[in-house]
């Protein structure tokens, strides 16, 4: 039994003296100027390769461990790299704070978006606050994380915020319309229905839809082509003259004699 429990002793203090001689070889190389490379990095810093597989970026093809992380200690305490070692140049450095978005260096692609934040995001997309403050709208005044929060990429639902102009209309409809950024400009192609129109003039729709007249079988964007608020003018369709010379003298203005433009009258 004595001599179990010597033998015990004795691998014990072999192993420590094994596991002391390797560290103290480690060190040692390291200390020494040893080259380090990147399988020696993942004994033990497991984690990070594992970001860096997932969402690494110019992060994952282009670099190795050792191009940022260039020494170790004890031969240096400063491991950490500056951004700007190899991003000085790129649209966005000029503005401090890089993890404030790019949280871990190691899945520089996972950007995540403080809240009430514009500027940040005005170095990469610029084209979408020009259009912003081109065509103002409540949206101008919005920051840009309101909309995309969350995470970088995310493109809302308008219907987050608003409500549909008439039912069962989902996303695509709105943008059919509405650009996100310049949603008072709106636009729309000739063979929209007339539908998406009712839900900001329902009045006029629903006169038109009781109509007997055949202006009832047209489209909205028949007549209002070209833009928004775009109030054609009879002669458009129906030639300048259409009546007798004294008819147009007596009643120079169409609606005199058939009303309005939704519901004609014979």
């Amino acid at each position: 039994m004595m001599r179990l429990e010597n033998g015990g002793r004795r691998w014990a203090g072999l192993l420590a003296g094994g596991l002391f001689l390797t560290t103290a070889a480690w060190t040692q190389a390291i200390a020494g100027g040893s080259e380090l490379l990147p399988g020696d990095c993942i004994k033990c810093h497991d984690q990070a390769p594992l970001d860096i597989a997932k969402a690494g970026g110019a992060h994952k093809e282009k670099v190795s461990c050792v191009d940022c992380h260039v020494s170790h200690p004890p031969k240096s305490k400063d491991i950490i790299p500056k951004c700007s070692t190899c991003h000085a140049d790129t649209p966005h450095f000029k503005l401090q704070g890089c993890v404030g978005c790019h949280s871990n260096p190691h899945t520089p692609l996972v950007v995540t978006i403080p809240s009430g934040i514009t500027e940040p995001c005005l170095s990469c997309h610029s084209k979408q606050m020009t259009e912003l403050q081109q065509e103002v709208s409540k949206h101008t005044a919005v920051a840009c994380s309101t909309c995309h929060r969350e995470r970088h990429g995310l493109i809302p639902n308008c219907t987050d915020c608003h409500s549909p102009h008439a039912e069962g209309q989902v996303q695509k409809d709105c943008l059919t319309c509405h650009k996100a950024h310049m949603p008072k400009n709106v636009t729309y192609p000739a063979d929209i229905s007339s539908k998406n129109c009712a839900g900001c003039h329902a009045a006029a729709y629903e006169t038109l839809k009781k109509s007997t007249a055949k202006h009832a079988k047209l489209e909205c964007a028949t007549c209002h082509q070209e833009k928004h608020r775009m109030i054609p003018q009879c002669q458009g369709c129906h030639g300048a003259k259409p009546h007798a010379a004294a008819m147009h003298q007596t009643f120079p203005q169409c609606s005199q004699c058939h009303g309005t433009a939704h519901d004609l009258h014979k």
